[in-house]
């Protein structure tokens, strides 16, 4: 039986068995592959690392889009960055409220196979009027536009190949100047338990350019070693202290159904473990 095994890690991995092979393809910018497993559903990866899988998607997608969409109130341009399998894109635009969204993706084949292979994800998302997708370079992107937002998300990889220009010092100034006033930005900060280092690096570096930055969490089974951070910057410290019934007005009126996310979920995720928030305290 044909196994994938995943290669972030050096020490430690996870294999997956592959019981059916949908795709595999080298583009121009990094190597994909999305097959059925039987617990999973379809899996995709890129460069040898699990991004996303049919079964858990919504955790990371939902925390990822509406924590910082109730948390502002009245986001009306979001955004994103990455995310090119459709996920965010789809829970984004779940708002109503929202008037226009920027999706901006390096590589265009990574959409194109996802509308194929992981239909799921989108859910015709791609079709919104609401919706433009650019393919760019992320950071190219956020440093020529002179649009405004007031929620950007960076969907990204992990800190290595395509994605390590996403966690730099640069890329957070950038969003930091096309942000609205009262804006927020979140972006994918991995698993503190194996990358605290990726924690480390985002709090400094961020941190020059927010007035309010911090780290929020969800537990996604997919990927391995428990909880997963996002982090957060405004000048705004106020939008992630909201009381718990300002957020559960917000999600109400939205009238979105979701599996994971719940105003509770919201409010306690930026309850940290103490291991990070003894390291972010030693840095």
């Amino acid at each position: 039986m044909k196994e994938f095994h995943e290669t972030l890690y050096d020490a430690i991995g996870q294999n997956f068995r592959i019981d059916k092979l949908y795709f595999e393809h080298k583009t121009e910018h990094q190597h994909l592959m999305i097959f059925h497993n039987a617990l999973l559903g379809r899996v995709m990866t890129l460069d040898g690392v699990v991004q996303t899988t049919e079964s858990d998607e919504f955790i990371y997608h939902e925390m990822m889009a509406h924590v910082p969409i109730l948390a502002h109130g009245n986001a009306r341009r979001v955004l994103i960055i990455g995310g090119g399998d459709g996920g965010m894109l789809r829970e984004v635009l779940r708002h109503t409220s929202v008037e226009h969204v920027t999706m901006v993706e390096i590589d265009g084949e990574v959409i194109e196979m996802a509308k194929a292979y992981l239909p799921n994800h989108s859910q015709g998302a791609y079709d919104d009027p609401r919706a433009d997708i650019v393919i760019s370079d992320g950071i190219e992107f956020v440093r020529d536009t002179n649009d405004q937002f007031d929620v950007i998300i960076s969907d990204s990889t992990d800190p290595i190949g395509p994605g390590e220009v996403l966690f730099s010092n640069n890329f957070y100034a950038q969003c930091h100047r096309i942000l609205n006033p009262g804006g927020v930005l979140v972006t994918q900060n991995g698993v503190p338990f194996f990358q605290i280092d990726e924690v480390l690096n985002t709090h400094k570096r961020m941190g020059e350019h927010f007035a309010d930055q911090t780290f929020y969490s969800a537990a996604v089974p997919t990927y391995y070693g428990g909880v997963m951070t996002f982090a957060w910057g405004s000048d705004d410290p106020g939008l992630r202290k909201q009381p718990l019934e300002v957020i559960e007005q917000r999600f109400e009126a939205s009238g979105i159904s979701t599996r994971y996310y719940t105003p509770q979920i919201h409010q306690a995720a930026f309850a940290l473990p103490r291991y990070v928030t003894d390291a972010l305290n030693r840095a």
